[in-house]
């Protein structure tokens, strides 16, 4: 697709009606068609267009919901109890209520990956022109944006087609806002279609984004072998001036990079990042230094390294100019949506601002001009820096001790830590001089100073535990492989078959915030476990740096051990938040560029390919914020589960399976028209998991698809029986649910499964070609 704007001028014209001077006209944007692709039924779906598909799957589904609040204070009637069957005083109910919040959360997640991509493809346009093409593969991908095509029936070609792209996804985002307000939607399960509307829109804004900045910047191009980069504390040489900027809007950091570069002071300064800035600025040049995920900022901060501060928007504390302060670190904010009560100074000169940084008369500013802040930050940093270092005392081991004996055993940090961390009996046993414990903190401390908003004897809790694992911090520093971006092409055909077929066990995707119940090595673990057995493992923004900060018994981290192909055994990292896209891209890619399903604006069949065929499930580990919801809700609606830590729960509702009810595991076979049982497969869309082994054992049961062949079939249940057996120390209770025939029974256990299958009364059914979609038979599809 290709569109121009079209003006037109005329000087001066002759016609029979009269003489015609000065005119001026546009024509608006006219669109030159260049896919052949028949269009498909729902190209740029309205929030209800695809609302059958979403009542399929929450048929099957069901929500369960777990309030959080039992009261709703919307407006003004409130606050109205809804425990038991009350309601309301507008009839809201509380499952009503529940939901309308996940919409809410749903709705603010997508709004903010698609305020992010017009800000960035507004100021690409603005630097590389709207004709600026689009490659985020080369010659490696044809299918360029798998759900811009899907759900929009369009084929864009360059930075300028993806305006229109954005123009429908803001529509649809005040269409589920407008859903929400009193007196309008009310049904839970309506609420619940447009929960998943909203994160299909999600997944189609952050294609946008990340193929628009892949193009732009030449950042990795569905590379396999992008780069390994620097990762954590101990990869910053603080000698040198040290810039940190926090967020997820790259265009800052890259103009930081390029002003270095242009003035030959790329080897002299330290650009760091945190959150997925960090990815997005490592992608594009390797020397630039990744801190790590979300939960690293205060100790960051507060080590006083960072000599000035670029902040974006998104996953940034709203407390970073107050902890600045008190380590004299000046902050730039470049952001309408975080200006964070700063002077915009956006239009003052740069020598201006750079002087009253340096000589303390300003904290802070609020620039809106990116290539601005990149001069304003690096001459900052390069003038501060020598001031700044002399001036820094480390705070000693000792003067941390008499600080932790100010603690009176109240028990109140534990309180309101949100991992139950063991912090009195830490700080007690530090104050006698053992800073033991509390180092072993340091490895699950999410970084929130919940603790430290509940002492009553104002200790910087989370600062003694960062001086207590000072030796840790110095040694942090591992390799994380860049943001590849998109899944090739070839690799979509090369491991297709497979994957439908059930001969590679599945697609794990591990995304997601950094709010992890036992800290970040249990992710690490469970990446490298199911890479080990043969699945294909992707991630993306805080999962991967978390992934990527662990070592095994040789000093490496998994992404120097994995490929980082699409392919079986590889443990593969799309790049920062937005890069998620790929991700439903590839299982979408599989049911194009593998089985050659029509794409265009073909959403509810692509999705029903998907779910009854393509073994993906996502795991949001450390889920936090609103964008994980929305997220996960793009996965659901392609019929993909996405399993959550402990503190998922706080999202309100789950998205459960009943496999003890027969009745909702019926699929049509297209080849007959008849209704087939295939068990519950997979089982829930949504749960989860109070533990790493828990987790693990889910991954492998939700892999399991109808379309398994019952050599795919015995091998997902040898892994699901393995792992149940190792992490649980029993046999799974119901694996007669998901045996089929005889031959999907794992040989190496034929006979105690068996046995169990005759005691459950177990009767042998037909493997089908699985669709959710009542239609006349059809040929066999792959």
């Amino acid at each position: 697709m290709g569109t121009k704007d079209i003006n037109i001028s005329i000087k001066e014209l002759e016609t029979e009606l009269g003489q015609i001077r000065d005119l001026k006209f546009s024509v608006g944007r006219l669109v030159q068609e260049s896919w052949t692709e028949p269009q498909g039924p729902t190209p740029f779906p309205s929030i209800t267009a695809l609302r059958g598909w979403d009542m399929t799957l929450l048929k099957r589904y069901r929500p369960f919901y777990m309030p959080f609040c039992d009261l709703c204070c919307l407006c003004t009637f409130g606050k109205c109890d809804l425990t038991g069957d009350k309601k309301g005083a507008c009839g809201i109910t509380m499952s009503g209520q529940q939901s309308r919040i996940v919409l809410l959360a749903a709705c603010i997640g997508a709004a903010t990956h698609t305020s992010h991509a017009r800000e960035l493809v507004t100021h690409l346009i603005s630097e590389f022109g709207e004709d600026e093409p689009l490659d985020p593969g080369g010659l490696s991908i044809e299918v360029e944006a798998p759900n811009i095509r899907l759900v929009c029936g369009v084929k864009p070609e360059t930075l300028g087609d993806l305006e229109q792209v954005l123009d429908y996804a803001e529509e649809q985002i005040n269409a589920l806002l407008a859903s929400t307000h009193t007196g309008q939607e009310g049904n839970p399960l309506d609420l619940e279609s447009k929960v998943l509307h909203a994160g299909m829109i999600d997944h189609v804004s952050m294609e946008v984004a990340d193929i628009a900045q892949i193009s732009a910047y030449r950042l990795p191009k569905a590379d396999p072998e992008a780069a390994l980069v620097d990762i954590g504390f101990g990869a910053v040489d603080t000698e040198k001036p040290v810039i940190l900027v926090i967020g997820h809007n790259v265009p800052p950091a890259v103009e930081i990079m390029d002003f270095m570069q242009d003035n030959d002071l790329a080897g002299d300064i330290e650009v760091t990042g945190i959150c997925c800035t960090a990815i997005d600025m490592s992608r594009y040049s390797p020397r630039a230094k990744i801190i790590g995920p979300i939960s690293w900022q205060i100790r960051y901060i507060r080590s006083g390294i960072p000599d000035i501060i670029v902040v974006d928007e998104q996953c940034i504390r709203t407390d970073v100019l107050d902890e600045a302060r008190l380590q004299k670190i000046p902050v730039i904010a470049t952001s309408e949506k975080n200006c964070l009560g700063l002077p915009d100074r956006t239009r003052d000169p740069a020598d201006a601002i750079v002087a009253d940084f340096i000589n303390g008369s300003a904290d802070g500013a609020f620039i809106l001009d990116p290539e601005k802040v990149g001069e304003i930050a690096v001459r900052t940093a390069m003038q501060i820096a020598p001031h700044r270092k002399r001036q820094k005392v480390p705070r000693s081991l000792e003067e941390g001790i008499e600080e932790a004996k100010k603690c009176t055993q109240c028990r109140l940090c534990r309180r309101a830590c949100p991992n139950d961390l063991h912090i009195p009996d830490a700080i007690k046993a530090f104050a006698r001089g053992d800073p033991g414990m509390l180092s072993d903190i340091y490895d699950s401390c999410v970084g929130c100073i919940r603790c430290e908003q509940a002492c009553q004897q104002d200790i910087k809790i989370h600062s003694l535990i960062t001086l207590a694992a000072e030796g840790k911090l110095r040694d942090e520093s591992f390799k994380l492989r860049a943001g590849r971006g998109a899944i090739q092409d070839i690799e979509i055909r090369q491991v297709g078959g497979p994957i439908v077929l059930g001969e590679i066990p599945g697609i794990v995707a591990f995304v997601g915030c950094a709010n992890y119940p036992g800290g970040g090595q249990e992710l690490a673990e469970m990446a490298i476990e199911f890479a080990n057995r043969r699945y294909i493992v992707c991630t993306s923004g805080c999962a991967a740096m978390t992934i990527g900060m662990y070592r095994n018994e040789d000093g490496k981290s998994p992404y120097e051990i994995y490929p980082g192909n699409f392919e079986a055994g590889g443990i593969v990292n799309v790049g920062s938040c937005v890069s998620n896209a790929h991700i439903s891209g590839a299982a979408i890619k599989i049911a194009s560029v593998f089985a050659r399903r029509n794409l265009r604006g073909n959403y509810q069949e692509i999705a029903d390919y998907v779910h009854n065929r393509v073994g993906a499930v996502g795991v949001a580990w450390g889920a936090m914020s609103q964008k994980a919801a929305s997220i996960a809700s793009g996965f659901w609606r392609l019929g993909i589960p996405v399993i959550v830590g402990p503190h998922g729960t706080k999202y309100r509702r789950m998205l459960l399976g009943r496999s003890d009810h027969e009745e909702d595991w019926y699929v049509y076979d297209a080849r007959t028209g008849e209704e087939v049982y295939v068990g519950p497969v997979p089982e829930h869309l949504f749960v989860a998991a109070e533990t790493k082994e828990e987790a693990m054992v889910m991954i492998a049961k939700l892999c399991m698809r109808p379309n398994d062949t019952s050599r795919g079939r015995a091998l997902k249940l040898t892994h699901y029986i393995d792992l149940h057996r190792r992490l649980i120390g029993a046999m799974p209770g119901d694996i007669h649910r998901f045996v089929r025939t005889g031959a999907d029974i794992p040989i190496t256990m034929k006979e105690e499964i068996l046995r169990i299958l005759d005691e459950k009364g177990w009767k042998e059914t037909v493997i089908p070609d699985p669709t959710l979609i009542a239609r006349q038979k059809t040929e066999q599809q792959p």
